[in-house]
């Protein structure tokens, strides 16, 4: 079965740097646009960044701009959130998702038919 397995958050200090991976089996990853989201406590799921299948064309929220980089690995299943000058408010469960569907970017989650488990991100201030 489809397993996307997320790992890295911990707690860092405002203005640090955190970087998550998402480990991905079940599924041809190279075929599968990949995302992340993330959802802060009494906050609704929300859209962090996107990934194209080859790797290109990154597509980020206006508010991780210039902050996060995500990159993916297709020989390795495997896709990262390289994320700097970390701030209180990212604080969140970030969460990997698949999509099978042909649109690019997609950036609602209804758009993503596979998610990890989450792995907790806290910036303390």
């Amino acid at each position: 079965q489809v397993q996307l397995v997320e790992s890295g958050g911990g707690l860092v200090q405002a203005g640090g740097s955190l970087t998550l991976s998402c480990a991905a089996s079940g599924l041809t990853f190279s075929s599968y646009v990949m995302g992340w989201f993330r959802q802060a406590p009494g906050k609704e799921r929300e859209f962090v960044a996107t990934i194209s299948l080859s790797g290109g064309n990154p597509y980020y929220a206006e508010f991780v701009k210039g902050r996060f980089t995500i990159s993916r690995d297709n020989a390795m299943n495997m896709m990262y959130l390289y994320m700097n000058s970390l701030k209180p408010e990212d604080t969140a469960v970030y969460y990997c998702a698949g999509s099978r569907g042909y649109e690019y970017p997609a950036i609602v989650a209804p758009s993503y038919g596979y998610w990890g488990q989450g792995t907790q991100v806290t910036v303390s201030s």
